[in-house]
């Protein structure tokens, strides 16, 4: 090993946050996610309080058009409506984050950066960093974000938006879990925990069966395992 890369690595160990920043806003500009179009198959589930069983089930379907088009259809849905209202304000906060891509990536534009503990995320070593919005929109969120230390990609998300997505949310924790699928790196899973208002508290737990880029022939990596390039 080079003295350069012996240097390199030694600060990545330390660890310097401005470097973990910007090999993480690198490998975010390098995902083939943004520059191809793909589909996914969204399940969600509803529960209400501590219910057992769902309120409602939503099956949407999610495209992504390049650069910033990207638009969902439910394709079937049961139970109650309330929970069908839910899930698509989750959607169309999604749609609106994706149509302000520069807006709402993270990055050092839009967060300031706190540095808080490395930790593993199943066998993965990640950093974990505080983010905080610096403007308030629904499509940015005051929380955490966990980093791969080897390919700095975003593992997994968790917070509050900065700004409430309806009225009639009085109250949303969100945590979004991402994984490479194929050659791209997209969110595999939303859940929410939703304080309605006059209704009291849901949870949504929102998970991928099938995604994938519509122009391959490729079969589909497994949504629940994630793989690393």
């Amino acid at each position: 090993m080079s003295a350069q890369e012996m240097s390199s690595t030694a600060e990545i160990t330390s660890p310097d946050l401005t470097l973990i920043l910007q090999r993480f806003e690198d490998v975010q500009h390098q995902n083939t996610a943004q520059s191809q179009p793909y589909k996914v198959t969204r399940e969600y589930k509803v529960f209400r309080g501590d219910e057992k069983q769902p309120s409602s089930e939503v099956m949407a379907q999610i495209s992504f058009v390049p650069p910033a088009t990207k638009t969902y259809r439910i394709t079937q849905a049961g139970g109650k409506s309330r929970g069908g209202k839910m899930v698509c304000e989750l959607l169309d906060q999604e749609i609106e984050s994706a149509k302000k891509s520069h807006e709402s990536e993270i990055s050092r534009a839009n967060y300031d950066f706190v540095f808080l503990r490395q930790e593993k995320l199943g066998i993965r070593d990640e950093y974990v960093l505080r983010i905080i919005p610096k403007r308030k929109e629904r499509y940015l969120f005051s929380g955490q974000v966990w980093i791969d230390t080897t390919t700095f990609r975003i593992r997994r998300l968790e917070g509050v938006p900065a700004k409430s997505p309806s009225f009639w949310i009085t109250d949303i924790h969100i945590t979004m879990q991402f994984a490479q699928v194929k050659s791209m790196w997209i969110p595999i899973s939303v859940d929410a925990i939703a304080t309605v208002r006059f209704l009291g508290r849901y949870t949504i737990a929102g998970r991928n069966i099938s995604a994938g880029n519509p122009q391959s022939s490729m079969p589909n990596s497994d949504p629940y395992m994630p793989a690393y390039d």
